[in-house]
């Protein structure tokens, strides 16, 4: 399979220095997209983490809320200041993991908001390691708990640098309200509830949620001709959408004899790709699917790789999947 990087998608662009994918893949049937989180990362910046100065937060109080910030007063420390101001009780936040977060950036000596993601009604979703996040976040957010509101004060170095970005100087010190709502990293699996898996003709897959790749047991009758897309487990989040990208573990298997093909689970590492560049058995099986659900996908040779072989994958195959859908990028 060739190897080729992927840009993963951010809503405002402004978190991401660059963003990069390393890595190997059975989805796409036309490109051999990679889809999966970056590997390998070059290492970032370190940095002096130091409680304060931070300007006030005088509005928006409540986890979830859009704040309002007040303007920074007198030099903002050249190391970064972070401070929780609502300690969340959740699972710990490590360096490399996938956040979802809710988030406002403003510069410190004017107040001046650039971006925020209340406004968007959209959390973003991105991986907290060098070269997709600036180091500001990756450092200031490691090991804070979900449902924790965090405030930051990013110096350039640890930011844009000295060439900014936009409207942000080289000389600007940025300050982030951040509500981390959740966390994803290898060992993540969904929550949802369980549907029965009654008809002994298509696959069954297991409902642990563990992290561990569920168990998927082909039958050994004829497979079907047409998709199959059956919640195993349904979630209550948004509907996906045939342009969303997604962040998800996965897991795949020949019909025939049931032999593994592909796994995020054996990688430790999770997929994000944009629906769109996949092979048609996932755009149309995962469309319409809720977010946080488990998914079983029985592809026919004609939604899949037809009758050209690919990897491990046989030519005319039928493929099993088994996707946890964690999150919309």
């Amino acid at each position: 399979m060739r190897r080729r990087s992927l840009l993963l998608a951010v809503p405002a662009g402004l978190l991401t220095l660059s963003a990069c994918g390393d890595g190997q893949s059975h989805q796409d049937k036309d490109k051999d997209q990679v889809a999966e989180s970056p590997s390998a990362p070059e290492p970032g910046a370190s940095a002096k983490i130091v409680d304060g100065p931070l300007p006030a937060i005088t509005g928006g109080q409540k986890f979830g809320e859009k704040p309002t910030v007040a303007k920074g007063t007198g030099k903002p420390s050249s190391d970064l200041a972070v401070k929780t101001v609502i300690a969340g009780s959740g699972t710990p936040v490590a360096e490399g993991d996938y956040v979802r977060a809710h988030y406002l950036g403003q510069i410190w000596d004017t107040a001046k908001v650039f971006d925020n993601s209340y406004d968007r009604k959209q959390p973003l979703v991105i991986q907290l390691q060098p070269g997709s996040v600036i180091d500001g976040w990756r450092l200031g957010l490691a090991g804070k708990k979900t449902r924790s509101r965090v405030e930051m004060a990013v110096p350039p170095a640890l930011g844009y640098g000295a060439e900014g970005r936009g409207d942000i100087k080289g000389t600007d010190t940025m300050v982030f309200v951040i509500d981390i709502e959740e966390t994803f990293n290898g060992s993540s699996s969904v929550k949802g509830k369980e549907v029965p898996q009654d008809d002994a003709a298509l696959p069954k897959v297991g409902t642990n949620t563990d992290g561990k790749a569920p168990a998927v047991t082909v039958p050994k009758g004829a497979a079907p001709k047409k998709l199959v897309a059956e919640y195993v487990l349904e979630g209550d989040g948004e509907e996906v959408a045939p342009t969303d990208q997604l962040l998800l573990q996965y897991k795949g298997v020949l019909w025939n004899g049931g032999k593994e093909f592909d796994s995020s689970y054996s990688r430790k590492q999770l997929a994000a790709f944009p629906l769109q560049q996949l092979i048609k058995g996932w755009q149309e099986g995962l469309a319409g699917k809720k977010v946080g659900s488990r998914v079983m996908l029985v592809v026919p040779p004609d939604l899949g790789y037809g009758d050209q072989a690919s990897g491990e994958i046989p030519a005319n195959s039928t493929l099993v999947f088994t996707l946890d859908i964690l999150a919309k990028m």
